[in-house]
């Protein structure tokens, strides 16, 4: 198992991961419909989009948690 102060890290990775796979699907799916090679099409598509959305969770999160905690706090 991986140290729990590595819990930010993992965390960012395993949404970053989970999203744009969600994402890039659907946005496939809409501009393309299902055509030959979609599944490699989307794998692609997934591969960059994952490479951006970890860095940028990475580099987000911490605003977002900020702003989310003040509006909830109200």
């Amino acid at each position: 198992m991986i140290s729990a102060k590595y819990l930010y890290y993992v965390q960012a990775f395993l949404l970053s991961g989970i999203m744009s796979f969600i994402m890039s699907g659907a946005i496939s799916f809409i501009n393309l419909g299902i055509v030959e090679h979609f599944m490699a099409i989307w794998t692609h598509a997934w591969i960059v989009a994952w490479a951006v959305a970890f860095p940028s969770i990475l580099i987000v999160f911490p605003f977002a948690r900020k702003l989310a905690v003040k509006i909830a706090s109200k």
